[in-house]
């Protein structure tokens, strides 16, 4: 790594905005790109700026995280992504790692893992969960979530990749599956989540911390 490395804070909360503020202050290697509040915010900034890094906080009003990485990905390829949350346990950090984020660090992280991650990232590492539950605690967790709302595993993978825009033939292309059967697991789950529709389906997974 040479030079700064310019960093892009996608949140909707202007404490963390004054929490990143005060640490590129603190750093002189560290410089802000801009911050971002929507993850459509988010995508065209990184393709304004091609930040090093974004900092990318998991609970957008708009968009789930694995959406909001892989339209980073297109707009600045080399954007490094690093998920900024508070939630550890959250059911998304695992899916938006799967998307191509590089690293998750929780919020309450003491400020010099912050700036190592930051360092690390930078440089081309993937450091994957490196603050926080690890994966087979996260993988626990998500599996006693699915067993509240008598989700199978199959189902929620389905309704996982809808999320981030894969298509039925996509997903039964991807899970070796036929079509009817994928349509099959999508009405299962939303009969089980009360939902009418997919959409309603994923904004109920978002609500619960499953997405």
């Amino acid at each position: 790594m040479t030079g700064p490395v310019s960093v892009l804070v996608v949140d909707d909360h202007p404490i963390v905005w004054e929490g990143v503020g005060h640490l590129v202050d603190s750093t002189p290697w560290i410089t802000l790109a801009g911050y971002a509040r929507t993850g459509r915010e988010a995508i065209t900034l990184a393709e304004q700026t091609q930040p090093d890094v974004v900092l990318l906080d998991l609970r957008l009003p708009d968009m789930l995280g694995p959406e909001v990485v892989h339209g980073i990905h297109r707009s600045a390829p080399e954007t490094g992504i690093i998920l900024f949350t508070a939630y550890s346990d959250h059911a998304a950090v695992q899916p938006t790692l799967a998307a191509g984020a590089d690293a998750v660090v929780l919020k309450d992280a003491d400020r010099a893992d912050l700036v190592d991650v930051i360092r690390r990232v930078a440089a081309g590492e993937h450091p994957g969960p490196t603050s926080g539950l690890g994966a087979e605690e996260m993988s626990r967790r998500l599996a006693h979530k699915l067993r509240q709302r008598a989700l199978t595993r199959r189902e929620y993978e389905i309704l996982r990749r809808i999320s981030m825009g894969e298509t039925n033939p996509e997903i039964a292309e991807a899970l070796g599956l036929t079509r009817n059967t994928v349509k099959t697991y999508v009405q299962s789950a939303l009969s089980k989540l009360g939902a009418r529709n997919r959409i309603e389906a994923l904004n109920r997974l978002h609500e619960l911390g499953l997405l």
